[in-house]
């Protein structure tokens, strides 16, 4: 058991915890978090007749932790995960019904994160300008594209579109590289930096180039660029008009 846990130590670094006993074994790694002095796991009941080890949080530990004290059980710590073998005395298998607003406080701050992703998502999108950098080949599954933050900044990126197929439906993904920061004047526009590309990686003599802008502050790498990518997929595979 205690070969197991050191495979852990990445995932829980501050302490080891072992209870061994006839048929049954528990170890775990803590990453402490919550009751740093006496957390220690595995943890137990009065009598040492339940033994639990917990690997995450449990949001309302402190309203099930009162109710359970008015009914006579004592705590050794402020640890959340006490309150598991004292439940589990209560109520035994029954006592995942007094932790399902772990399950409803999760699920509403998640429906709050995506709704809000949501917007963020279709504001920006909104407010992308994507462009034809020249002529436009009849192949646009691989090219360039320059992603354009305000009137100077630019990024420059390599892409190519390919299908794939799931559940009998197919799907377009973008692949990207990074290639350059560039700073964007009349004499660096972006048909000379298109030109430039051509004539310095010959790998693509007649690329797809797409200029992409948005004059928004939000995150580059998490908001910005991802929306741009998708945003960019969905107009080149969009029907010509």
């Amino acid at each position: 058991m205690h070969s197991m846990c050191e495979r852990m130590v990445h995932r829980g670094p501050d302490s080891e915890g072992l209870f061994v006993t006839n048929g049954a074994a528990l170890g775990m790694r803590r990453l402490a978090i919550i009751d740093l002095v006496t957390g220690e796991q595995p943890v137990f009941n009065e009598d040492k007749s339940v033994a639990v080890v917990l690997n995450g949080e449990i949001y309302n530990y402190r309203e099930l932790r009162a109710n359970l004290e008015k009914r006579g059980h004592s705590f050794r710590s402020e640890s959340d995960t006490e309150v598991l073998p004292h439940l589990y005395e209560e109520y035994g298998d029954d006592m995942m019904r007094e932790l399902e607003e772990i399950i409803l406080y999760a699920l509403q701050t998640m429906d709050k994160t995506i709704r809000d992703g949501t917007e963020i998502y279709e504001f920006i999108e909104h407010k992308l300008v994507i462009s034809p950098i020249g002529l436009v080949p009849l192949d646009t599954n691989e090219g360039y594209f320059f992603l354009s933050i305000g009137k100077r900044n630019t990024w420059v990126y390599h892409y190519r579109l390919s299908f794939f197929e799931k559940h009998d439906e197919k799907y377009r993904s973008i692949k990207t590289a990074y290639v350059d920061n560039l700073r964007r004047s009349i004499s660096n526009s972006y048909e000379s930096i298109k030109a430039d590309l051509i004539r310095h990686r010959n790998e693509l003599p007649n690329p797809a180039v797409y200029a992409v802008e948005i004059d928004l502050s939000f995150p580059y790498n998490e908001t910005l660029l991802p929306i741009a990518k998708r945003s960019l997929v969905k107009y080149i595979s969009q029907p010509a008009a």
